[in-house]
């Protein structure tokens, strides 16, 4: 398989060469790349944690669990936060925890509710710190209209533990009768992007590696639930949604497509990325396809509820640059088609890990 330019130039801020991975069985210890969205963490998913814990809930693969107790049907999901710097524009870990896992359900078509928040401290973190993250927290809360209801602390010995990791569940309800999986694509669906790519991986690395560019570019990160729920009190038949975390629009379709069996093809002139985002990227050797974004997500609808999704999508304040960027084109071996600038036409594959780790 031909690498991507990215891995050919071997990058080596992150560790990446151009080779592709070896087997999951045959690395002897756990690599970064086994956290990055990517091959790896799919390897470390499918070939150790599914079949351990084998049940046709997990099996779904989806962003939380679609779960239904006494016919009330729910969303249930959990996530980690290592991101490093806890601070950077645009946000910090404590707001990227609470948004991430109302993303996660809103990502199922629920409605988010209530959240769960464990801290794990180092000893010596400074308590100022550990205070505007809480109140960071409770603003995002606030902001994406949930409730942390429970929690837990740990402290760990100075030099174990890099500052503050927290982990957040969540808990929504789905108000509708949809189900909204990768199972559910279908030949013909429309695929909706809200907007640009690749900012808040270029905030961290801004920060983190101590550069400057003309302009400032802040983290994408913001709560989704609202824009889903737009979607849904409008009567749009959302088949999938995923959000664009680790991996960015590449992984993402990349995963949905193999989880649907279908190919797609995708428009690069259709897909936003800012100019000083772009150049960033071109300097430091990433694709933005790739970089991670914490408020954009990836829409799969009929085709002939399109533009309907798109106006409203475009009327709500996360989706005013939201683009059709392509469409699913029919059964096959899950593979990703993008047509570039120039009408050139490649093949979008997962790339090991992420091009930059420890970005949420």
């Amino acid at each position: 398989m031909k690498s991507t330019n990215n891995e050919q130039k071997g990058i080596v801020a992150t560790g990446f060469t151009g080779e592709c991975p070896l087997p999951f069985d045959d690395y002897p210890q756990v690599l970064m790349a086994h956290g990055g969205g990517g091959k790896l963490t799919n390897q470390l998913i499918k070939k150790l944690f599914l079949p351990a814990f084998d049940n046709p809930v997990l099996n779904q693969q989806h962003d939380g669990a679609l779960l239904e107790i006494n016919g009330v049907r729910l969303a249930f999901t959990t996530d980690s936060y290592v991101v490093r710097p806890i601070f950077f524009p645009g946000g910090d870990i404590g707001q990227l925890a609470v948004y991430g896992t109302v993303n996660d359900l809103a990502m199922c078509g629920a409605r988010p509710l209530y959240l769960s928040a464990a801290v794990i401290l180092e000893e010596g973190f400074l308590m100022e710190d550990l205070r505007r993250i809480v109140q960071s927290m409770q603003n995002a809360a606030a902001k994406a209209g949930v409730q942390l209801v429970t929690g837990d602390t740990k402290v760990v010995d100075k030099g174990k533990g890099d500052g503050l990791y927290i982990n957040t569940a969540g808990i929504g309800v789905i108000e509708h009768a949809l189900t909204i999986t990768p199972a559910s694509v279908r030949p013909g669906d429309a695929i909706l992007v809200n907007g640009d790519i690749g900012r808040h991986g270029i905030a961290i690395m801004a920060v983190r590696e101590g550069l400057s560019f003309e302009s400032l570019i802040e983290s994408d990160s913001a709560p989704l639930a609202g824009l889903v729920q737009t979607l849904l009190d409008n009567h749009i038949t959302v088949h999938c949604l995923r959000d664009l975390t680790r991996g960015g629009l590449a992984s993402a379709l990349v995963e949905i497509a193999g989880a649907a069996g279908l190919d797609m093809q995708i428009e690069e002139t259709a897909i936003h990325v800012r100019e000083d985002v772009r150049g960033a990227c071109e300097i430091l050797g990433f694709d933005p396809l790739y970089v991670a974004n914490e408020g954009r997500m990836v829409v799969f609808i009929p085709e002939e509820q399109k533009n309907k999704a798109l106006s409203l999508m475009r009327a709500h304040p996360l989706g005013v640059q939201a683009n059709i960027i392509g469409h699913v084109s029919s059964p096959g071996k899950g593979i990703v088609r993008l047509r570039s600038r120039i009408g050139a036409t490649r093949i979008v594959d997962m790339l090991s890990g992420e091009q930059l780790p420890r970005i949420c």
